[in-house]
This record gives C-alpha cells, sequence and structure tokens, in this order.
C-alpha cells in the first residue's frame, strides 16, 4: 500500500510498506490559521539497546488493531488539545534501511507549545499502545526488539 493523504477530514493515520510521505504530511497539516506544524520523524539508527552495527529494522503489526489504535491515539490528543488542526500518525510495516524514516507524526495548532506537547504525546502514546513490532538486522544475525513496557490501552 502506498501512502496518500486523506481526501477529507484532519486525521491522517496510516500504516504501510515503502517510504514514508514526510514532507508531504507536513504540508497536508500546514493551514492557514496555525503557526506551528512539529514534525517526529523516528529513524533506524545503527544501534539498540548495546547493539552496535544495526543495519535494518523489520517491522510488523496487527494492521486493523494497530489503525484503530492510532485512531485512538489521534482522538485522545485532540481531547487533550483541542486546538489541534491536522494531526498525521503514519507507520511504516515491513524493512526499513539504516537512515530512513519508520514513523512519522505531524501536529499542526495556531501556536507551538500546543504542537509540541500533542506531538510528543502522540509518539509516546503510539509507543506504548499501538501493536507494532521490530526485527532488528544487524552483521550476523537478526532478532525481535526487547521492549521496555507493556502495551496499554490508550486511555490506561
Amino acid at each position: 500500500m502506498s501512502f496518500s493523504a486523506p481526501d477529507r477530514g484532519d486525521d491522517w493515520v496510516q500504516l504501510g510498506n515503502g517510504p514514508l510521505p514526510v514532507e508531504q504530511a507536513r504540508v497536508w497539516a500546514s493551514q492557514p490559521n496555525c503557526g506551528a506544524v512539529v514534525v517526529f520523524t523516528g529513524i533506524v539508527r545503527d544501534s539498540s539497546d548495546g547493539r552496535e552495527g544495526v543495519k535494518a529494522l523489520s517491522y510488523e503489526a496487527w494492521e486493523d488493531t494497530a489503525r484503530q489504535r492510532l485512531l485512538e491515539v489521534v482522538a485522545s490528543a485532540r481531547q487533550q488539545w483541542p486546538g489541534l488542526a491536522r494531526v498525521a500518525a503514519i507507520h511504516r510495516l515491513g524493512e526499513v534501511p539504516l537512515g530512513e524514516p519508520t514513523v512519522v507524526i505531524v501536529c499542526s495548532t495556531p501556536h507551538r507549545h500546543d504542537a509540541f506537547d500533542a506531538a510528543r504525546y502522540c509518539i509516546d502514546t503510539l509507543k506504548e499502545t499501538v501493536p507494532v513490532w521490530k526485527r532488528e538486522h544487524w552483521e550476523g544475525g537478526e532478532g525481535w526488539a526487547s521492549a521496555d513496557h507493556q502495551l496499554r490501552g490508550v486511555g490506561s
């Protein structure tokens, strides 16, 4: 599935394969009444939990459940920051090479404080509530990344 901005509405929630549309999401979220657009992009780095030489990550998800949870994350953010104009929460699946984006969160609001706070809330809550699993690939091996928390419900 390729990524594409929604034709209507102010929430762009999607999981899929292929490069993430980071710039497209930023442009989509920019609105005339918003002075702030915050973009968080998670990138594959070359180390994880003391392991050096990570070359790529592979992501798997229960897609229907993951999409529903992403929608819940966005809805919860909207309750906490009523001034949110547009929110994008997009996660890549499949293999992602070193240096490429795995997840993008974009929040637009009239003022910067709400945009920063909402974006941080969305990425932190996504990590804690959305069933997406990461497999690390390094020179000489691969294995599932160890999670530092159990998944919880969005409102928990």
